[in-house]
């Protein structure tokens, strides 16, 4: 039986210059932190990778923090920036009256769990924090992002590309909004100090968009990046987080001095390296092919079935390799175990939450009607992916969704 994989969202295969060069990898033995000929030459394959990941991002070497995953990352970034206030309640001048404030974290209701997780952990603790709202296509409230910016602001967490509907945020907008804001600031005696500055830092979770759109660091104007392998035909177990110079993180790892400080333990070379190879892979023409490939499907689809939801932004604002539908009366697990009967391996959403029982946090967020929230299927496309194979799932899709609503109607 043929087998369509249109589960690229989740992970991708590993491309096969990237599995040679992890296999090389694995004969640098030495420890990177030992002061022999054999450390030594684990260590510069490490900084020779770190450097390739770095001009990928328009970074400086000493920018790139590796980690085990794009979660992890995350986690360094979100956490890391809050340990370094120490859990600070700091002072604010407002009318010449001090006041105590608890810091501020602003992030959206559409972020992976690996953002919103992290963020709930630290609202139960000391901060304060705003999830913006998001329109029907999945876009961030700019008009809101404004109003929520104040002066105990610390960071702003907004993902660039959402990993279930594919809606690409409006990043270099959100950036430009918070630099004008942090012009605007005037803190004094001030306990909270971020490189030496009181300012608002700006994160995105770019672990979608990695293969797919403009990550310069500097052209988007954030403080913080993340992406991992696993997304762009690399490694499993291995991320990458931007940290800008001059931005203070507190490590979540102790017990060495490893990347900087900020993660201990023994670097992954062979995962490093194949990070690092994966990045040649990405082609601004695949981009192009795959969009062709998302708008004929999604057209050719709701023809044939005019009751589906497509569910995100539609065409260059959309990942292009991003298809998410919604069919009511059925459930994404029934759908999706009857799909893989003709070889069709789709997902329902974030891979991280695939056996959640609850619906979609996304799709409750962009407003889905509850008829439509349960039977969710996003099809994400990939390198391999051919208009072959996305004619079979339009010719497999509706008979497999008439066929369980017919057995279903007879329970």
């Amino acid at each position: 039986m043929r087998r369509i994989y249109l589960d690229n969202a989740a992970s991708t295969p590993i491309d096969k210059k990237v599995a040679l060069e992890m296999t090389q990898a694995v004969k640098l033995y030495g420890n990177p932190s030992s002061y022999n000929d054999c450390g030594r030459e684990a260590r510069e394959y490490i900084e020779k990778a770190r450097l390739k990941v770095a001009r990928f991002l328009g970074a400086h070497s000493d920018e790139i923090v590796f980690t085990s995953s794009g979660t992890e990352a995350n986690n360094l970034a979100i956490q890391g920036i809050a340990r370094n206030l120490q859990f600070t309640i700091y002072n604010l001048q407002s009318n010449s009256k001090s006041k105590k404030l608890k810091p501020h974290i602003i992030t959206t209701q559409v972020e992976h769990l690996s953002v919103l997780e992290p963020v709930r952990q630290l609202e139960r603790s000391n901060f304060n924090v705003t999830y913006l709202s998001v329109n029907r296509e999945g876009f961030v409230d700019l008009e809101e992002l404004k109003r929520s910016l104040r002066p105990e602001t610390v960071l702003v967490s907004v993902m660039y590309a959402n990993n279930e509907i594919g809606t690409i945020e409006p990043i270099i907008q959100i950036s430009k909004i918070i630099k004008e804001f942090n012009k605007s600031l005037e803190i004094r005696n001030s306990d909270l100090e971020i490189g030496g500055t009181r300012r608002v830092l700006f994160h995105t979770d770019a672990c979608q968009a990695t293969e797919y759109l403009n990550m310069n660091v500097n052209h988007l104007g954030v403080d913080l990046l993340t992406f991992n392998g696993s997304k762009i035909y690399g490694p499993r177990g291995i991320g990458v987080l931007y940290k800008r110079r001059g931005v203070k993180l507190f490590p979540l790892l102790f017990g060495g001095e490893q990347e900087s400080g900020l993660r201990a333990g023994t670097e992954n070379l062979p995962a490093i390296g194949g990070l690092a190879v994966a990045l040649d892979g990405i082609n601004k023409k695949e981009r192009e092919r795959l969009a062709g490939l998302r708008d004929y499907f999604i057209k050719k689809i709701t023809d044939s079935l005019p009751d589906i939801l497509v569910n995100g932004a539609l065409g260059v604002q959309r990942l292009p390799n991003n298809i998410n539908i919604s069919v009511p009366g059925l459930s994404s697990e029934v759908l999706l175990l009857e799909l893989d009967k003709y070889g069709i391996c789709a997902g329902s959403g974030s891979a991280c939450t695939s056996h959640a029982v609850e619906p979609s946090h996304v799709l409750k967020a962009i407003g889905v009607h509850k008829k439509y929230l349960d039977g969710a299927l996003r099809f994400s496309m990939g390198r391999q992916t051919t208009k072959k194979d996305m004619d079979y799932v339009l010719k497999v899709l509706p008979k497999a969704i008439r066929d369980l609503k017919k057995r279903y109607k007879k329970i």
